[in-house]
């Protein structure tokens, strides 16, 4: 599915922002868990790479379209994901946020929504799936910034307030992901009150 430009280029405003209230709320929590076998800062590294790839792909222009959608960028990237490498980078990405956290994630935050602001969603970035077009791999930003962001929300003890503009396009990616896989009966009795999603159910 894709996206108006003016929609996506909101919603990754919107999450972005709710990033960087929720990272000012961590205070002096950052050794907590966070989700997994990360801490609330390497939770909060992790998900600052979703600011940061934005505009390291940017830098590495595409020569061509090899994925076309949000929803096959996450089906490219399945394997990857579950990589332990993922993990470490997480941890990585934690400590090189150093001795401020809240205000490193406020400056990149800064930095990259102006930049998303400053194109038009057409330029072709080399992402780690392949070329996408930006308006293709924005949406994929949005989707893990308002993952993650609930997940900080979560173990911080706050509601997880999804923007409602990254929230469409956070559920239409899920939609799109869970047709295709198969999995929408599930999902569809989970989200009107059946009980007994089968043990480790995702979209990912």
């Amino acid at each position: 599915m894709a996206f108006p430009w003016d929609d996506s280029r909101r919603a990754f405003t919107d999450a972005a922002e709710w990033f960087v209230h929720t990272s000012a709320l961590v205070g002096e929590r950052w050794d907590r868990p966070g989700l997994g076998e990360w801490d609330v800062r390497a939770l909060v590294g992790h998900t600052s790479r979703s600011l940061l790839t934005v505009e390291a792909y940017l830098a590495r222009p595409a020569a061509a379209v090899e994925v076309a959608s949000a929803a096959e960028y996450f089906r490219a990237t399945r394997a990857t994901a579950a990589s332990p490498a993922v993990a470490a980078r997480g941890r990585d990405a934690g400590t090189a946020l150093g001795t401020e956290p809240a205000g490193v994630i406020a400056e990149i935050a800064a930095r990259v929504i102006p930049l998303v602001d400053a194109h038009d969603g057409t330029e072709l970035v080399t992402t780690v799936a392949g070329g996408m077009r930006l308006r293709d791999y924005l949406p994929t930003r949005t989707f893990e910034l308002a993952v993650h962001t609930a997940d900080l929300a979560k173990a911080l003890g706050l509601p997880a307030d999804v923007p409602d503009t990254a929230a469409v396009q956070a559920l239409e990616i899920v939609a799109d992901l869970a047709v295709a896989g198969g999995m929408a009966g599930p999902l569809l009795l989970a989200a009107t009150g059946r009980p007994g999603l089968p043990t480790g159910f995702s979209v990912l």
